[in-house]
């Protein structure tokens, strides 16, 4: 499990108005998670949790930032593994700390600022989706404050391996990189004008142009796209009604 990206989580200013966009646009379904003293909403496609929705803390409001997903990257030891990020150059925001009943988890940031979380459960993880079903998470995007360092920091915390490099041209290498030999992301030196390093989670859908439709009249905001990827599938960059940046991808328009 160590390297695996394992759970999703948006906190934003709304969270009824967000919990009835996606389950439109992605088609999720959305719970309360019965959690003593937090109002937590687990999104589930079929069977399978797939993500959280929380409402932003107050710290985060009052330091302006957006809402945001945040994905959580499984570990053997969250406080070990903390304590390697820290000397390697990233910084832990929150430290690790226990969710009863759940599991361990810390906020952290990678040396150049992109935002994750890391967590290990308790007990035996649940079945695993596939990778590119309708309703789970297909893809992970690093905009890279710098590609290769990125790439090292990550490499050595995760043992995440190089998969395909594409030549992108002036704006760079984008580099796949996989976890035990499967190809599950991409990362790239971000282009001059984004303010700042972060992680985009691509949300699976059937189909493209449906689920651009759905979001648009959701009152989404289409920033990226939508365009062809290698391989076939077809990608569109949006933000939600909140702010929150987030993607779709299809097998076909």
């Amino acid at each position: 499990m160590h390297g695996k990206f394992v759970w999703y989580e948006l906190m934003t200013t709304d969270t009824k108005a967000a919990e009835a966009f996606y389950k439109k646009v992605v088609g999720w379904s959305a719970r309360d998670a019965g959690m003593p003293g937090i109002d937590y909403t687990l999104f589930s496609i079929g069977d399978h949790q797939v993500a959280g929705l929380m409402t932003m803390p107050e710290g985060a409001l009052d330091m302006n930032v957006p809402p945001a997903w945040l994905g959580y990257v499984a570990v053997d030891d969250v406080d070990a593994t903390a304590a390697k990020l820290s000397g390697k150059g990233g910084t832990v925001h929150r430290e690790p700390d226990d969710i009863p009943g759940v599991g361990r988890f810390a906020i952290v940031t990678d040396p150049h600022g992109a935002a994750f979380a890391l967590f290990k459960g308790t007990g035996e993880p649940p079945p695993s989706l596939d990778q590119m079903a309708p309703g789970n998470i297909g893809w992970h995007e690093l905009m890279a404050g710098d590609l290769d360092s990125a790439f090292a920091f990550y490499s050595e915390l995760f043992g995440w391996t190089k998969d395909q490099a594409m030549d992108m041209g002036e704006m760079g290498v984008y580099q796949l990189f996989a976890h035990n030999g499967q190809a599950i992301g991409g990362m790239m030196t971000k282009p001059k004008d984004v303010p700042a390093p972060y992680w985009l989670y691509y949300f699976n859908v059937e189909a493209l142009d449906a689920a651009i439709d759905r979001a648009r009249s959701e009152g989404a905001q289409v920033v990226v796209g939508p365009m062809e990827v290698p391989g076939g599938a077809w990608i569109v960059q949006c933000t939600d009604p909140q702010g929150a940046f987030f993607a779709l991808v299809a097998p076909k328009r």
